[in-house]
């Protein structure tokens, strides 16, 4: 797993580097610039030589960042241009100190006082290099940052940025103003928030980690926040022993399923069936048992006491108890229904059910305003809420979730002693001692009905084949993403439905283990 940082433990990293390493910060700069200008050559043609740069650059160190930049660019051969944001003087510290070193170089950089003279030059370059704000800002860009940030965008010339897009909030959340976009962005000692979840994602582009030379046991110290690796799923899917046979592989129970909602209760079981689950049973309402039982041949169907709505009775109680102790983990919620009855049922299972449990779906909106169903379960619980449901359950707006997401779910999954999967771009998954990973699989095209209720198997499936809660929410929502990105890549994003991704589970599952000759 990767490190990722909000932007006071890059700060607090920087001052250990400096003052207990002795790493000088000019040192750190020179590093941060120099090690950027490889990508930012592989953008430009000839190699870099003869292209046209413009760095735009701000009066603080992301500046300081740029002019180290611009200067070994024009070492390589490129014909580089650098604009100032803030008038020479008000650059203090080390970054003046790399202003100086860019004159001597040759390079002498213009402030910005005519913004359609910046506009031209901008529209000459093979690349722009955003260096106006780093991951030390708050708030919106005013002034002329703010209309350089215009410009660099109206250009539409292929644009790097260093260390964060200027104008997106480090740790997360849609920027309050305007801010790059950047087709790639060299990102200084370790990924940031807001680089890898939530709306950040639309303008960072490909994120490439900078080493500026500070030890990664350093880097790591006193972190809780993680990008996840294939690597770090793979162990989790050994390849299986001769001797096994399906109930070494778990016994799951779906609870899903009502009137105009089978469908759920099949993508679940299916999904779980493709994950690997040794024995799969779905408990649904007496009158929806033969459906389900027609679209999931592999699985077996149970058929329960039933609403007048068509959706589970809360008398089914004591039958799903009995179904439950013969499995090793359940799954509550595909297509339950809202009926007051059936959502009285959920919060007694998320309750009281005595074995590992994902709550998804139907099951979230039950728990709205009965969050304290949640202390004391007698086994995990593993919730899987999208920005919406989460919002829901809190009593907060979906732009309260979004504008800090990794805060959001870690405080979540803390106060109530869950696994939390908050689902979106750049899933996040809290677990209840405060560890967070953040997932890098999955696409726009996974944004159709019916990709939870997979998610919602492929968990459910392994939390039945014995994996640790962790291990298990990080390994399924890390294929779960991979098989929508296969998905994609044979369908088109547009084009992508659930089945989709259950189809390509099978060659996610294969990606993760080595080739055998």
């Amino acid at each position: 797993m990767l490190p990722v940082l909000s932007a006071e433990e890059m700060r607090r990293l920087d001052r250990r580097a400096i003052d207990t390493l002795g790493i000088p910060g000019a040192a750190l700069m020179e590093n941060a610039g120099r090690g950027a200008v490889p990508h930012i050559i592989r953008l430009l043609p000839r190699g870099g030589r003869g292209a046209r740069v413009v760095v735009v650059c701000g009066k603080g160190g992301n500046g300081g960042d740029g002019f180290v930049v611009a200067r070994h660019l024009k070492q390589r051969g490129a014909r580089v241009a650098v604009w100032l944001a803030a008038r020479p003087e008000e650059i203090t510290g080390d970054a003046a100190g790399k202003l100086a070193a860019l004159r001597r170089a040759g390079l002498r950089p213009v402030v910005i006082a005519d913004e359609r003279a910046l506009a031209e030059s901008l529209g000459d370059a093979d690349v722009v290099v955003d260096a106006l704000l780093g991951t030390g800002t708050q708030g919106a860009p005013r002034g002329t940052t703010a209309a350089a940030i215009t410009a660099i965008n109206a250009s539409q010339r292929s644009v790097v940025a260093l260390d964060i897009p200027s104008g997106l909030p480090a740790d997360g959340g849609p920027p309050p103003g305007p801010a790059v976009h950047a087709d790639v962005t060299t990102t200084f000692a370790a990924f940031k928030r807001g680089l890898v979840t939530g709306p950040g994602l639309d303008w960072a582009g490909r994120v490439v980690v900078v080493d500026i030379g500070i030890p990664d046991a350093e880097v790591r110290r006193g972190i809780t926040t993680f990008l996840l690796e294939a690597s770090d799923v793979a162990t989790h899917v050994p390849r299986r022993p001769h001797h096994a046979h399906k109930g070494t592989y778990g016994r799951l129970l779906i609870v899903a399923g009502s009137v105009g909602k089978t469908g759920a209760a099949a993508l679940a079981a299916r999904a779980a069936m493709r994950s690997g689950a040794g024995l799969v049973t779905v408990a649904t309402a007496a009158s929806q048992q033969p459906i389900v039982a027609t679209l999931v041949l592999e699985a077996m169907t149970e058929p329960v006491p039933e609403t007048a709505a068509r959706s589970i009775a809360l008398k089914a109680r004591e039958a799903l108890d009995e179904l439950a102790e013969a499995r090793d983990a359940a799954a509550v919620g595909p297509g339950l229904g809202l009926d007051a009855e059936t959502q009285t049922l959920a919060r007694e299972l998320a309750h009281d059910l005595r074995r590992p449990l994902v709550l998804d779906a139907d099951a979230l909106t039950a728990l709205a305003g009965h969050l304290d169903t949640l202390r004391g379960a007698p086994a995990p619980r593993c919730l899987t809420p999208h920005p919406g449901e989460l919002a829901r359950m809190l009593g907060r707006s979906v732009s309260d979730v979004e504008r800090d997401r990794i805060e959001m779910a870690r405080t979540f999954a803390t106060t109530y002693g869950v696994h939390l999967v908050l689902k979106g771009a750049g899933t996040v998954i809290a677990d209840p001692d405060g560890h967070v990973s953040i997932n890098p699989t999955g696409n726009p095209g996974m944004a159709s009905g019916g990709t939870g209720d997979v998610l919602t198997g492929i968990l459910g499936a392994l939390f039945a084949r014995g994996l640790e809660p962790r291990a298990a929410a990080q390994t399924g929502v890390y294929l779960h993403g991979l098989a929508g990105d296969l998905a994609a890549a044979r369908v088109g994003e547009e084009a992508l439905i659930a089945s989709d991704v259950i189809t390509a589970l099978a060659d996610a599952f294969a990606s993760l283990r080595p080739r055998t000759v």
